[in-house]
């Protein structure tokens, strides 16, 4: 791969993340603009927000799949081709955008850098399914080129906002989490397997971030000069990150109780992990005893999908009955509690629908999965990836509306973060004892209202 593609195709991959409507000139004088930047400052919804949500919900599902690929294809699994055909979907979601913009030509050049990386994991999984240690050190080694022209990719394409040396440490996170957690799912520590699988979707959210905040910066216009870093937004992508984070997981502990593996616990412990995240919130604002309440009601839906599967594998039609029975149960009383704590900002009726999708999703994705239909079951995946967008965006929106003091305009970062890709050098100050008040409110609901998205 020669440079010079690289510092051509640099900026289709920056920028096809920038939605199409974003590209349009504003119109108005400037005064206008101003008006109009103010009141979105506090949104959920800007075109910044748009372009961080964006790339936070492709780059963490790239880490979640990829980690699912290499595991299925170590294990020789039957589902390793579909497997890996929706890692190699996710990053045609990417090419697509390119194309959208650029035309096939660039989509192309594009396509070739981004699967490069994805090429090198599978060269280091068949070495390591042959015992083959030059093999592995030969696929380490192609990794190792691949960040430093990558870093220097980001570098040249957003002008030294993104500097080469900063990103090639976050890449070299980045392919340490991912080498690791193979690693440790080979030696049969699934336990560690799955943490640095879960530290691996969190750094790629950190990364959006980072790179939202320097494409924003670098095309100022094309965002109507909206920043990707307000309280507001941070919320949103907390959410979306841990809602995305859930669908993966859950269907990934499924897929395990269903084939009885060793792994089993240790993917079931990571999905009850994230649900911790969200306990351990609400305790640190609202007291232990808020804390559990919320941990029972979370947990729940976990508890009946478990429930579902384990059915699923004595044949007992009779259980899975019940399960989806408790399923439904739980939907209307989510909904309830939601509709209460926003004060209607989200209706229960509208949010039913939604809660509906989730679970019909995930348990699409484990029938199809049971029943050998791997093309479907990660479909299903994947669409239960994508859908649970929707509920950071409408939640979040709900409890910004709800406490607007609190994702005020003062409370922004006065600057980009010192990083890489992802985490920030200097944390900034903001309102974190409301965002995690918030995520206490997400925590009363697994998905946000499709119909109230479509109204929107």
């Amino acid at each position: 791969m020669k440079m010079n593609k690289l510092l051509v195709a640099l900026p289709l991959t920056l920028s096809l993340l920038v939605p199409t409507a974003a590209l349009a000139d504003s119109h108005g004088d400037h005064s206008q603009k101003e008006s109009h930047q103010s009141s979105m400052e506090a949104g959920t919804a800007t075109p910044a927000a748009e372009l961080r949500i964006a790339l936070d919900t492709v780059l963490t599902e790239h880490a979640f799949l990829a980690v699912e690929a290499m595991r299925k294809g170590v294990d020789g699994a039957e589902d390793f081709e579909q497997a890996s055909n929706a890692l190699l979907a996710n990053a045609d979601d990417l090419k697509a955008a390119v194309a959208s913009v650029y035309g096939e030509e660039g989509a192309a050049q594009f396509d070739e850098i981004w699967k490069s990386h994805i090429g090198y994991f599978v060269d280091y999984v068949t070495a390591t399914a042959e015992d083959n240690q030059e093999g592995k050190d030969k696929a380490l080694a192609e990794l190792e080129e691949y960040k430093k022209t990558q870093s220097e990719f980001f570098d040249a394409a957003t002008e030294g906002r993104l500097p080469a040396a900063a990103v090639e440490e976050g890449l070299d996170m980045h392919v340490d989490q991912l080498i690791q957690a193979f690693d440790a799912y080979v030696e049969g520590d699934f336990e560690t397997a799955y943490s640095l699988e879960r530290e691996s979707i969190h750094h790629m959210s950190m990364f959006a971030e980072t790179l939202s905040i320097a494409i924003t910066d670098q095309f100022a216009d094309k965002f109507e000069n909206t920043n990707p870093d307000t309280p507001a937004i941070d919320l949103r992508a907390q959410l979306n990150a841990t809602f995305t984070e859930h669908a993966g997981l859950a269907a990934m502990a499924m897929q395990d109780g269903a084939d009885g593996a060793e792994s089993f616990d240790a993917a079931s412990g990571a999905l009850l992990a994230n649900a911790d995240d969200l306990s351990a919130a609400v305790a640190s604002v609202y007291g232990e005893e808020a804390g559990a309440q919320f941990e029972e009601i979370w947990k729940s839906h976990i508890g009946y999908f478990v429930d579902y599967v384990v059915a699923t594998g004595e044949e007992n039609a009779e259980g899975q009955e019940q399960a989806k029975a408790e399923l439904d149960e739980y939907i209307v009383e989510q909904a309830a509690l939601l509709d209460a704590a926003t004060e209607g900002r989200v209706p229960a009726d509208a949010l039913e629908e939604g809660l509906t999708a989730h679970v019909d999703q995930l348990l699409k994705a484990f029938d199809s999965y049971v029943a050998g239909d791997y093309e479907t079951a990660y479909s299903s995946i994947r669409e239960a990836y994508a859908h649970m967008t929707m509920p950071a965006a409408g939640l979040s929106e709900a409890i910004v509306d709800q406490f607007p003091e609190k994702f005020s305009a003062a409370q922004m970062p006065s600057e980009m973060p010192k990083t890489g890709m992802g985490g920030t050098a200097d944390s900034s100050a903001a309102p974190f004892m409301w965002i995690l008040g918030g995520l206490m409110l997400a925590g009363l609901t697994t998905t946000v209202a499709l119909r109230t998205r479509r109204q929107s």
